[in-house]
């Protein structure tokens, strides 16, 4: 299905300024489909001109932008955003919204896609939504993915239901990355603790230690961990030294007891209980597993 005119619906206001060339296509999900964790209901590439103007006042879905030519802003709860050329966006459609071409651009090529679904739920969430953040990603992936949807979303089956989730996760999953890189530059506590840790994993490191290498608090460090890693400085800590000694269980005929001591946990004991812990195997059945069968991962 095709659309470039204006929609009767008195929750949906349109200014048309769009190029013949704009698409828009609609589907109506199955409930089968829309239990995904990721699903898409509408989609298309709008080529806006200089009075492109959308207004609406809610619609139970996020909308997803990527602009590939010009630039265009979103309008949400007294927050406004410009999504320029090679930025994506997800904003949630459940509040009054407006959105058009910038008035630094005269004009605003970008796809689009109402998503929704438990992972975009979350995705939104690790994104900082309602806040209204553009993050410059990949314009050869992102072409693909929506390509995907495009080609599959009129057709129902369940390949093309697949599909279009993996699309639509592959999008969101670019935007999460982007967000990462942008808060964690290489000088940030965060990766001044990393590098910390992968250098002195086999000593004894308490938070500290790792917040006096970082030049902050630790309460802050923690915090800076949680936003960026998404976990604690200590978990972060356990898991690179547990992925250490599956190098060591596997790759070595060291005794447990020694590889215990070489990736910081100090004894036999505290080294089998946490390593069960996180990987639900004893380090020695690990090992024997490992040996017997190269295709388990050491790391």
């Amino acid at each position: 299905m095709k659309a470039t005119g204006r929609r009767k619906d008195n929750r949906y206001k349109i200014r048309s300024d769009l190029e013949p060339r704009s698409f828009w296509l609609v589907t109506t999900p199955s409930a089968t489909q829309l239990e995904q964790p990721f699903a898409c209901t509408e989609a298309g590439t709008l080529y806006g001109r200089e009075h492109f103007l959308t207004e609406r006042q809610g619609k139970d879905s996020y909308l997803l932008f990527y602009t590939f030519g010009g630039a265009g802003y979103v309008r949400q709860g007294g927050r406004t955003a410009t999504v320029r050329h090679g930025q994506a966006l997800l904003m949630d459609c459940r509040t009054p919204q407006a959105y058009g071409t910038s008035p630094q651009a005269d004009h605003w090529h970008h796809f689009w896609a109402h998503v929704e679904g438990a992972g975009v739920n979350a995705a939104a969430k690790r994104l900082g939504l309602p806040t209204l953040s553009p993050h410059i990603v990949s314009r050869t992936r992102i072409v693909t993915h929506f390509q995907t949807i495009f080609d599959r979303l009129e057709t129902e089956s369940i390949e093309n239901g697949e599909l279009i989730g993996i699309a639509v996760h592959s999008i969101l999953s670019e935007l999460l990355i982007a967000k990462a890189r942008e808060e964690v530059p290489e000088d940030s506590p965060v990766v001044v603790a990393q590098s910390f840790i992968a250098s002195h994993y086999a000593e004894h490191i308490a938070i500290e230690d790792l917040a006096r290498a970082a030049s902050v608090s630790p309460s802050y460090l923690t915090r800076l961990f949680r936003q960026s890693v998404g976990t604690s400085p200590h978990d972060y800590l356990i898991r690179f030294r547990i992925t250490r000694a599956k190098q060591l269980l596997a790759e070595t005929t060291l005794p447990v007891g020694d590889v215990a001591i070489q990736t910081g946990f100090g004894s036999t004991s505290n080294f089998s209980y946490r390593f069960s812990a996180v990987t639900g195997i004893s380090p020695r059945s690990y090992r024997a597993l490992a040996k017997s069968n190269p295709i388990v991962p050491t790391s």
